[in-house]
């Protein structure tokens, strides 16, 4: 009786959360639930029966009239179901058992985890057949095609962890860029399919991609970062509190409660750990809930501990109904384990391909077998380096040995790398390639309606335009304000405007010789802002160039809200410097005391800094290269300071036209203006005019030059689509 009453209540909070969850996916449930009972060891059993027999004593007293365990169940579901990361029913009565290894780094002892899991989203079968790739390598006289991949054909479906390994070299990244329609090249051979048909733009939204370098802004908190991606990325059926909430719960889900506050760091600010920023980095992609995850190296530069952390999470997600691809350097034994298939490289050949629990087995089959305890990734990069030390030859290369064959012997007796890699090759492509590539040719279980999706060219914006604008605006300030209010800009702008003024302390303009004085010095704050503006904004697209690439491949938003939000969000913190400067020089200088002539000097050298910002953000954009972009830069500003009016009198005629395209001119030109006009109409042989060509010439430059950038970033395809 006591046990029927625990099964009927057990179905009935299961019964309950299925409701909550709105249906689910078949497919990631059946992946599930098959790979649970699979993986499921006898100490789980133990361990679960024990909990049985504690669910019965709950059954007991919910019996009795006591149902707060059954309410507060309920609401835990219901909690996930709203946020999205919903808790399977068989999760709630029967957790997973509490284990060392699932503790991240900072999570208090004795704090409970769950299992990370996702709502249902659209399964993706990749397939690729026949994958070659070729890149052409220019040098000073010829040009030469260099082979990246030869032929690579592999599989990976919902549910599964498919792992590329292979040295340095061997074409793991670039296959991973191939797979996820992250290069600008398209492949040589082959073919690419997801659910049996081509890449189209909506998979952008639907593939997660993290990269080697994590990309991330070192000034923003763990919180900010993933909160800025969360409302950026998810689809704006969901509100602003509504995407927060799933960022926090991300937080939660990858054990980064302690850090969220906490900066994330780069070569000059201290931030989070190594394992913590690649967590941050999953988590900027799986906040979509991705249907296809793709990680190049994620367990790069970090303990075994944490990398067995990483890799258990990636494992988890793919238990959902997610499929995952990864490249692996050299992992250990346990993390080896975690893998459902296996792909691996040798100078861009296809070695193995197959279940990560055969490869051993297969290679045992055509004669390479460990003579010693040997981790199994450490074996396999082995032999496909071509190193056969402590692993049995085969009878075949023995044979070549044996013959006195130069070129297939080493000094030690042992057949060459060549030859080894020659061996393994072929050894593949007779025994299993034609039957995997069979394997291929099976349709997906998959109806039309969910097949036809993937070849949808319709975009998904997660926010609207004004809503991207505003997004990347509040986030460009929050990055950039410690760069423009750091001691040391602080300083060498308070620095040069004091020495300044002790140079020009009280100048009189009443005689001829201090009105020279002063006019040197306003030709000087004219330059200097132009100077100063102009190598600041240098850096400002190459230096996002690869978060920028990382973010437009994924349609995080516009081009054209980036970067007018990119433009804007350093306006109000170019003007704090600019007045802090000339409130100092102006007064200890003793320029023109009057209320008018101040505000208009500020407006003058703001509307010069926005020019030369502008030329700044064209240099840049257009070279994408900070060396030769700085070269420019140099030799235009020097150009357009010695054609500025003050240095030369007589300009010649073929080359005075330069004088019209410089800020410097031009600012100098309104600052005289605004200072003496009520003196003398002329200046050092400058007419003092009403200034109006002068605001309409630094007006266009401001439009001009941005225009020219913005058409530049355009014409730059930083990824395929964007």
């Amino acid at each position: 009786m006591d046990n029927a009453l625990s099964s009927g209540i057990s179905r009935g909070k299961s019964d309950e959360l299925v409701e909550a969850e709105g249906g689910g996916s078949s497919t990631g449930s059946t992946t599930l639930s098959r790979k649970s009972s699979r993986r499921m060891s006898p100490k789980n059993t133990h361990i679960r029966k024990a909990r049985s027999a504690q669910l019965k004593v709950e059954v007991d007293e919910v019996s009795s009239g006591v149902a707060l365990s059954r309410a507060s169940s309920a609401s835990l579901g219901l909690s996930f179901s709203f946020t999205g990361f919903t808790l399977p029913p068989d999760e709630i009565s029967d957790t997973k058992p509490f284990s060392d290894d699932d503790i991240p780094e900072d999570i208090e002892p004795g704090t409970h985890k769950p299992k990370f899991q996702t709502e249902p989203t659209l399964p993706l079968y990749l397939k690729f057949k026949d994958v070659t790739y070729k890149v052409v390598i220019k040098g000073l006289t010829t040009s030469q095609e260099k082979d990246i991949l030869k032929g690579i054909t592999g599989s990976v479906n919902p549910g599964e962890v498919l792992a590329l390994m292979g040295p340095s070299g061997s074409g793991k990244t670039s296959l991973l860029n191939l797979l996820g329609a992250r290069t600008s090249q398209s492949i040589n051979d082959g073919s690419i399919t997801y659910n049996d048909l081509p890449y189209s733009k909506f998979l952008k939204s639907r593939i997660g991609f993290v990269t080697q370098d994590d990309v991330l802004f070192a000034h923003l908190t763990v919180k900010e970062t993933l909160t800025y991606a969360a409302r950026l990325k998810l689809p704006n059926t969901l509100t602003r509190e509504q995407k927060e909430q799933r960022a926090l719960d991300v937080i939660v889900e990858l054990g980064l409660e302690r850090c969220q506050d906490t900066m994330i760091g780069g070569s000059f600010v201290r931030g989070v750990s190594g394992g913590e920023r690649k967590r941050v980095c999953i988590g900027n992609e799986i906040l979509i809930n991705p249907s296809l995850l793709f990680l190049d190296e994620p367990t790069s530069g970090l303990d075994s501990t944490t990398a067995l952390r990483i890799v258990q999470m990636l494992h988890d997600i793919a238990e959902a109904g997610k499929t995952v691809v990864t490249t692996i350097h050299q992992p250990s034994s346990r993390l080896f384990h975690k893998f459902d298939k296996l792909i691996l490289l040798g100078k861009g050949s296809l070695l193995y391909f197959g279940k990560a629990s055969e490869a051993m087995d297969y290679f045992k089959l055509i004669g390479c077998s460990p003579l010693i305890s040997m981790n199994p990734a450490e074996f396999l990069l082995d032999l496909a380096n071509g190193n056969m030390n402590d692993i049995s030859v085969p009878s075949e290369l023995k044979d070549k040995v044996h013959m006195g064959n130069s070129e297939a012997e080493t000094c030690n007796g042992k057949p060459s790398a060549a030859v080894v890699q020659e061996y393994l090759v072929e050894a593949y492509e007779t025994r299993v390639a034609e039957t995997e590539k069979k394997k291929l040719m099976v349709p997906i279980p998959l109806d039309k309606d969910l097949k036809s999706k993937v070849c949808s060219q319709k975009r998904q914006w997660g926010a609207s335009w004004l809503e991207q604008f505003f997004i990347l605006f509040s986030r460009g300030f929050k990055e950039r304000r410690h760069d423009y209010f750091s001691w040391l800009r602080i300083t060498q702008v308070l620095s040069t405007a004091i020495i300044l003024g002790l140079l020009w302390w009280q100048s009189d303009s009443s005689n001829p010789k201090g009105l020279q004085d002063q006019a040197g010095l306003l030709f000087f704050i004219a330059v200097f802002w132009g100077f100063f503006p102009v190598f600041t904004a240098i850096f400002t697209f190459p230096q996002e160039r690869a978060m920028l690439a990382k973010e437009r491949a994924s349609d995080m938003y516009r081009l054209s809200a980036y970067f007018l939000a990119r433009t804007t969000s350093d306006l109000p913190l170019d003007l704090v410097l600019p007045v802090l400067f000339l409130l100092v020089v102006y007064f200890m200088a003793g320029l023109r005391l009057s209320p008018g002539p101040f505000f208009l000097s500020i407006l003058t050298v703001f509307l010069c800094i926005v020019a030369a910002q502008g030329l700044g953000l064209a240099i840049g954009a257009t070279l994408m290269d900070l060396k030769r972009a700085t070269t420019l830069a140099s030799v235009t500003v020097m150009t357009f300071m010695l054609a500025g009016g003050f240095f030369v009198k007589k300009v010649p005629i073929f080359i005075s036209w330069i004088r019209y395209l410089s800020f410097n001119y031009h600012t100098y030109k309104l600052l005289l203006k605004v200072q003496y006009e009520h003196i003398t109409p002329s200046i050092n042989g400058i007419r003092i005019d009403s200034g109006f060509n002068e605001v309409a010439a630094l007006i266009a430059m401001v439009f001009g030059y941005r225009l020219l950038a913005y058409l530049s970033l355009r014409r730059m395809k930083l990824q395929p689509g964007a």
